[in-house]
């Protein structure tokens, strides 16, 4: 009778289990912000250092916010850059994400560009759309 019980119980607590919530993208909203331009030159000069044609790039619209994740402030930036080479006519625009830390000497990290993927997994744009920086509405 103890072993039928302890069965019944169990197996009416398999039915509570709750579903996990949806990921909160709260935390990875940033509030937009003007780009100035000492912010533009941290932010091309940081990815031409990526770039197969750094002095043929060119910049398409780019958006930035602000945020403090972990207790520490970032700049989080999302645009395009076409890396056209000029002699093969190979590059393209590709979109990039990347983040600006002002209180360790506005240092740059470029998270990811093009068809690579941020830490989260997800595409450049995807994870631009997250943080509330959607470029593709805003191509110059």
């Amino acid at each position: 009778m103890r072993k039928t019980v302890y069965l019944l119980s169990a197996a009416s607590l398999c039915g509570c289990v709750a579903a996990a919530p949806p990921p909160d993208a709260g935390g990875q909203r940033v509030d937009p912000m003007p780009m100035s331009l000492a912010l533009e030159e941290i932010i091309t000069t940081g990815v031409r250092q990526h770039l197969k044609n750094p002095l043929g790039a060119r910049f398409g619209a780019m958006l930035a916010g602000e945020r403090t994740l972990n207790g520490r402030q970032e700049i989080v930036v999302c645009g395009s850059v076409d890396d056209k080479d000029a002699a093969n006519g190979t590059g393209g625009d590709k979109p990039f994400i990347a983040r600006i830390y002002p209180d360790a000497g506005n240092s740059f990290d470029l998270v990811a560009m093009g068809d690579e993927r941020p830490d989260s997994g997800i595409l450049v744009g995807d994870a631009c759309r997250m943080a509330g920086l959607s470029i593709e509405s805003k191509k110059s």
